[in-house]
């Protein structure tokens, strides 16, 4: 870590790596857009979805082709040998297919996939043996051998893919039905009613886009039988959507739940492999829920449903008897007063009966363990639990990422149950964190990155000590970014106070700061909740080219960003468009202080809620920034979805105060400084109404700004060569506006 630092009276801590050294005698080449998004990946190959096999000797990944960085290949690692062979070629194994339209959309929906090709997740069989690969909408079974055999021949793909738990069956779902095919027999349909707006063994839109539930169907151990969740479209209002592209125009009658319309009907089955003995789950008098989560019990006696009730303010977990479908509640969460209740994947059943939850009941995320009735908290403090890596059943301990740290890092720490709250940190200081187990907690895959330094993976043991490199991915010669590491600039930390005197993050990266010299900002942000920006990690090289085209890259996290505890994160509650632009303009106007910014030629830009945050900024501070970009804006938030806007800005219907108030087109005439609307014109997401919807309004009142849309692109604009136009768009804007 580098010395702290003086600048402009506020302290400044920047992360130094020994990594950053390039020749001297080497005069760097210039950084391009072209390059930046262009192949192989600037920050190095970066395995992903990584997974230990069954018996521990193999560590499989997907990686990315060095000339086709969003296509990917099936890679397994020797943990014996540290050899390294490729197992699955995906442009020699896959036909090439389209995809269905259906799978398009689940991979829009799942953001660490969207817009990759090729093998974009696999599963290992549990005897370890074999591995069920998905390629353009075909299932494979690929051999340790190298042997890749065909599963399926679908006109309708197969969506959802798993081997069972007992390594019996391969099930998927095809044409809104689940399939399960005995591994070497036939494929049979365990539901034929599925079609118009009924779904078998999906999750339903808001379910994959807000709730992070890729799945409707969960195995139960031993594959003695299938919880399958059946849902109905039909109430949900349809939206034609209008998929603009290059040739032509495609309209889609989409069934999109708005806030304050109705959601789908859900309905939870179990029954047999076959199909037969198909028993109804009990979910409650209130048919206006959220299934958000199930899992069956290690010993497959029972069902674990977590109900979310409409509003988000309590979260019930049942416990159901798969052979009759009756119910009962285990226990409840329950929001505090002017706040919701968050969903969280950080939990484990256990094989002795019990339960390892991650709960905010005392006002921060931690984790609980319910045994017995009894309830025994095993973390404390204002710091937040973001993960369960793995549990070790054994020796009663627990393996888990959160921030106890400082919110700017991401650490493995361990705690015993039989030790609550003496807490162990297994990762190095300085870094942003992220860790996966094997079953049985005896190892770690960690990935690790800092400012200075791209994504890291290495495999541990369960000390956290390092056993060996998965990645190491120096910037060393050979690395697609070591011949920028010489004109690399340092990300320097900070502070400010909120109104009410909550503590504001922000990081900055400056070109190397010339005495007297004053440089333009390209202020970012996100700013809506559940998200953090900054944070001691590798941010890529786009934010290192506009440094090197003279601008400040700076942002701040507000007040109802997240990992911070829900008394912070709460202040959006019915407030959208308030506490988090007062926050963003605070940290523009401090920058406006400092000697070394030119206070006339701050930008600003943001996409999605940053895009509906760039308006609302200009809205309430004309004359604050030289130029913005809101990239598909929500402009009115009725226009979103249910689970996501209702859990922070209510029913439109009993909270229209704070919708009229929230709303980005009711303002739009205050903005004065220049504008640049961008959205791609088949979102399904943001959909595009929302920016047409505030072109006639600024139209209507004459005025003035610009508009770039993509046609033929959803909610995510981005690509080789669309990349480099968006930006060069995006830049050219402001150089205009500015002057440069």
């Amino acid at each position: 870590m580098a010395k702290p630092w003086l600048l402009a009276g506020v302290m400044l801590a920047g992360l130094g790596s020994p990594a950053l050294a390039a020749d001297p005698a080497t005069p760097p080449p210039p950084l391009t857009l072209k390059r930046v998004f262009g192949s192989p990946d600037l920050s190095g190959p970066q395995p992903q979805s990584l997974k230990l096999s069954p018996d521990g000797t193999l560590l499989t990944s997907l990686k990315p082709r060095a000339d086709e960085k969003q296509r990917f290949d099936l890679w397994a690692l020797d943990t014996r040998t540290g050899q390294e062979r490729m197992l699955v070629d995906s442009k020699k194994v896959g036909s090439g297919a389209e995809l269905s339209e259906a799978e398009k959309m689940q991979r829009e929906r799942d953001r660490s996939i969207s817009g990759k090709t090729g093998i974009v997740s696999y599963e290992w069989s549990p005897d370890g043996n074999t591995i069920l690969v998905p390629i353009d909408g075909d299932l494979y079974l690929a051999g340790l051998d190298g042997t890749v055999t065909r599963l399926t021949e679908n006109v309708g793909g197969a969506l959802n893919p798993k081997i069972s738990p007992g390594g019996g069956f391969v099930s998927y779902v095809r044409d809104q039905n689940l399939v399960v095919q005995p591994l070497g027999g036939a494929a049979r349909m365990l539901t034929d009613d599925g079609k118009g707006t009924v779904h078998w063994g999906e999750a339903e839109f808001v379910a994959q886009e807000e709730m992070n539930r890729r799945t409707g169907y969960w195995w139960a151990p031993g594959d003695r039988m299938v919880a399958v969740e059946r849902f109905d479209e039909a109430p949900v209002g349809v939206i034609t959507r209008a998929a603009i592209g290059a040739n032509g125009t495609k309209t889609f009658d989409q069934r999109y739940p708005a806030a304050g319309k109705p959601n789908v009907l859900v309905d939870l089955y179990v029954m047999k492999p076959d199909g037969t003995g198909r028993v109804k789950v009990d979910l409650g008098r209130d048919t206006d829920i959220y299934l958000a989560r199930v899992d069956w019990t290690p010993d497959g006696s029972a069902l674990l449903v977590q109900r979310q009730n409409r509003a988000q303010t309590v979260l019930d977990v049942l416990k159901v008897d798969p052979a009759t479908g009756k119910s009962s509640v285990l226990f409840s969460e329950q929001a505090r007063p002017n706040s919701w209740v968050n969903l969280s994947d950080a939990y484990r059943l256990l094989d002795d009966g019990s339960l390892i939850w991650s709960s905010e009941r005392d006002g921060y995320a931690h984790l609980y363990r319910l045994k017995g009735g009894k309830w025994t908290q095993l973390t404390k403090g204002d710091w937040v639990v973001n993960d369960v890596a793995g549990v070790d059943q054994a020796r009663g301990r627990i393996f888990f990422t959160g921030n106890k740290d400082g919110v700017l890092e991401r650490h493995l720490y361990s705690v015993d149950i039989a030790q609550p709250n003496v807490i162990t940190r297994l990762t190095e200081p300085g870094w942003w964190n992220g860790a996966t187990m094997d079953n049985a907690a005896s190892r770690i895959i960690v990935s690790r990155s800092n400012p200075d330094q791209p994504t890291q993976v290495y495999l541990a043991d369960a000390s956290g000590k390092r056993l060996s490199w998965v990645n190491e991915n120096a910037l060393t010669a050979g690395h697609p970014y070591y011949p920028y590491v010489g004109q690399h600039q340092p990300t320097k930390f900070g502070t400010l106070k909120a109104a009410d005197g909550s503590t504001l993050h922000w990081e900055m990266i400056t070109p190397v700061l010339e005495p007297g010299k004053q440089y333009p900002v390209f202020f970012e942000h996100y700013g809506g909740p559940h998200s953090q920006t900054v944070s001691r990690n590798w941010a890529g090289a786009l934010h290192q080219y506009l440094v090197a085209q003279g601008y400040i890259v700076f942002m701040i996290d507000n007040r109802g960003s997240a990992n911070r505890g829900m008394a912070f994160e709460s202040q959006l509650y019915r407030a959208a468009g308030t506490v988090e632009v007062a926050d963003q303009l605070l940290g523009a106007n401090w920058l406006k202080q400092q000697a070394f910014v030119a206070s006339d030629k701050i930008v600003t830009y943001g996409w999605s809620y940053g895009g509906y945050m760039t308006l609302k900024m200009l809205e309430a501070a004309p004359g604050m920034f030289a130029a913005g970009v809101a990239g598909a804006p929500v402009t009115k938030w009725e226009l979103y979805d249910t689970h996501y806007t209702e859990r922070y800005m209510g029913d439109p219907a009993t909270d229209a105060k704070a919708y009229a108030a929230s709303s980005a087109l009711t303002d739009a005439p205050k903005i004065s400084d220049p504008l640049l609307l961008i959205h791609g014109m088949s979102d399904d997401n943001v959909f595009f109404e929302n920016s047409t919807a505030l072109a006639a309004r600024l139209q209507a009142s004459a005025t003035p700004f610009e508009m770039m849309f993509y046609p033929g692109f959803t909610h995510r604009v981005s690509g080789p060569q669309v990349g480099e136009h968006l930006w060069t768009t995006i830049l050219d804007f402001y150089a205009r506006r500015m002057g440069k």
